[in-house]
């Protein structure tokens, strides 16, 4: 390639790149610009600046990473077909006699939906939509966690349904995601839920999280924890190489459906 010589050249070079791939990796520019990490890293800071770009971990992407909220029904018409086979995978992990936590979304609506009405269980929710999925089966015992309830995620949130919670303690915990990030980690669009799915890890021995691959690279206002901190993930094919590598160097078991 022809040499690049200026501050200008550069960033030009990465608009380009950025307009013909739709993101950029800061190693392989750096590579391919013959300079360091650490200048690319300032150029992709400095376009972003300028709303050029946003900032990716390792990189910069055309697409913006933060993520609105949004109605069930209309979360429930995105990859509706990944959420199916994720939910199926996730119920083959429920055992007779369990006790559960399943945290509101789509991707664990489709869950509860596939759970054996014949399967004895305890169920610990803050969806109303779980709750009235599951409730009419006999040998499945809900409790409603209750509270403020959110119009968009048809859920529970707030300090009641936290302190139901500090007198829980249940084997699994499955919880649904607006973003995972790997600088922000495990986020969603509303702080409240995002503190009662903290409450919800500190109840459940494993917290799985259910998301299709949709969610990788995005960002929601409010974070639930760090990656390290969730245990397993599921999710379909479509994540990246790059994000399954950075996650099991975190020691995140993934599951890809």
């Amino acid at each position: 390639m022809d040499k690049i010589r200026t501050i200008t050249d550069r960033h030009q070079f990465i608009i380009d790149k950025l307009n013909e791939l739709g993101k950029v990796n800061v190693q392989l520019l750096s590579e391919e610009l013959g300079i360091s990490e650490v200048t690319i890293r300032k150029d992709l800071k400095l376009l972003e600046d300028k709303k050029l770009l946003f900032r990716t971990h390792g990189g910069g992407t055309k697409v913006n990473p933060y993520t609105i909220d949004r109605s069930v029904s209309i979360k429930e018409q995105i990859n509706p077909n990944e959420k199916e086979r994720i939910a199926l995978c996730a119920v083959k992990m429920i055992a007779q006699n369990d006790s559960v936590i399943i945290g509101s979304g789509t991707t664990t609506l489709a869950m509860a939906k596939a759970i054996q009405r014949e399967k004895l269980l305890n169920v610990i929710t803050s969806s109303l939509d779980i709750s009235s999925a599951l409730s009419q089966y006999s040998m499945i015992e809900v409790l409603q966690l209750g509270g403020q309830i959110r119009p968009s995620s048809n859920s529970a949130v707030g300090p009641y349904a936290e302190q139901i919670l500090e007198d829980i303690s249940c084997g699994i915990l499955f919880l649904g995601a607006d973003g995972i990030d790997l600088e922000k980690g495990l986020t969603t669009t509303n702080l409240l839920e995002a503190r009662l799915n903290r409450k919800m890890m500190d109840s459940a021995q494993t917290t799985v999280v259910l998301v299709d691959s949709s969610k990788f690279g995005r960002r929601g206002l409010g974070k639930i924890c760090d990656l390290n901190q969730i245990d397993h993930i599921i999710t379909d094919n479509g994540i990246s190489n790059m994000m399954l590598e950075a996650l099991e160097e975190l020691g995140v078991k993934v599951t890809v459906v």
